[in-house]
């Protein structure tokens, strides 16, 4: 398979960047994406160029590391990770184009490689819940209901990819903080901080620059993991909730 790539360069943070086209050949179908990225990246260090830089970690689709933007779309053409997406997916002879996730609160580190610690930041305002000292509890202590369960280990999928940012309009992390919130404010042991958590962390959401939600949709088809599109309304509905019983300031 022979393809034409045109991939986004850009030195650092402050240099402005630009699409690079690489022609490239023997590519088997039965490659992931990034293998692909692999094969090019040897074949620019042989000739002395710079390789291209991407994130990537497990390459087994459960860490969102590989993020990136293929012919407009998060992950590519299939609903999956880009290192769970095959070359078979691609016809020879098409031109694909490569970008970084694009949003103003995940700034360009180098070529691919974008700065996601702002989820980290909006996980640590409030996605923990509080750990008694002592003896690990009897497991069968706190019984949770099948349907909260269930809830929660869907919403527990999300990998925070930054999928759903980068294939929103507005660069909303919308669809990653209700997630994050959902799973644990379902279950008994995230009830001590249910109120302050939804509260702190959509506020670092917001002030990380992430864009407002007007329920576009793109978040949830672009989710590799599946989390729903409901998930907003139920974190919404959290926020209310707690900032109702807020005190007044």
């Amino acid at each position: 398979m022979r393809l034409t790539l045109r991939v986004w360069r850009q030195r650092n943070a402050d240099a402005p960047g630009e699409m690079v086209t690489y022609d490239i050949d023997d590519i088997a179908e039965d490659m992931s994406f990034l293998e692909m990225l692999d094969t090019l990246n040897e074949t620019l260090i042989l000739r002395g160029d710079e390789p291209i830089a991407f994130d990537h970690d497990c390459r087994e689709g459960i860490c969102g590391a590989c993020g990136v933007v293929i012919n407009g779309d998060a992950h590519g053409p299939e609903r999956t990770t880009t290192c769970q997406l095959h070359m078979r997916h691609f016809n020879d002879g098409d031109t694909v184009d490569v970008e970084p996730w694009r949003a103003g609160a995940f700034p360009v580190v180098k070529d691919l490689v974008v700065d996601r610690s702002a989820f980290d930041r909006i996980i640590g305002a409030g996605g923990y819940i509080s750990v008694p000292t002592g003896a690990a509890p009897e497991a069968h202590a706190t019984p949770v209901p099948k349907a909260d369960a269930d809830f929660a280990f869907e919403h527990a999928e999300c990998i925070g990819c930054g999928a759903c940012v980068a294939a929103c309009p507005n660069g909303s992390a919308m669809l990653f903080t209700s997630a994050k919130i959902n799973h644990l404010n379902v279950l008994p042991q995230g009830a001590p901080e249910r109120e302050t958590r939804v509260l702190d962390m959509v506020a670092t959401m917001d002030e990380e620059g992430f864009g407002g939600c007007t329920l576009a949709g793109e978040c949830a088809t672009a989710c590799p993991k599946g989390i729903p599109l409901p998930s907003i309304a139920a974190m919404n509905k959290e926020w209310l909730r707690a900032s109702r019983k807020a005190p007044r300031r």
